[in-house]
């Protein structure tokens, strides 16, 4: 481990950077992680970014926009047949809740 990875990863962890509990994936090194950039003590690497991560970020996101669709129709088919007005309200709250996880994930 050099004295310069050590002082960087220092100057990091001082200004708000946390260690990981996984190991370095080239050489098993502790690792600091600070605004998502992971970076290795003993060897100064950082992991790859590799296009898979992203479709699979894409394919989570259009899964959960269905189960999101999904329950949004079933609480407002809820909706529709509830009588009581408490009920009511807490029906639309979680319909509110779901409106604005689908714009958070659309944007």
């Amino acid at each position: 481990m050099s004295e310069d990875l050590t002082k960087k990863a220092a100057e990091m962890l001082l200004q708000g950077a946390t260690l990981l509990k996984e190991p370095c994936p080239y050489c098993s090194g502790v690792r600091v992680m600070k605004e998502g950039q992971a970076f290795c003590v003993s060897c100064g690497r950082e992991p790859e970014k590799r296009k898979i991560q992203q479709q699979n970020n894409k394919i989570q996101k259009s899964t959960l926009m269905e189960t999101l669709e999904k329950k949004l129709n079933e609480l407002s088919k809820e909706l529709e047949k509830e009588s009581d007005h408490q009920k009511q309200q807490a029906i639309l709250k979680s319909i509110n809740s779901i409106i604005e996880a689908i714009n958070k994930i659309k944007n």
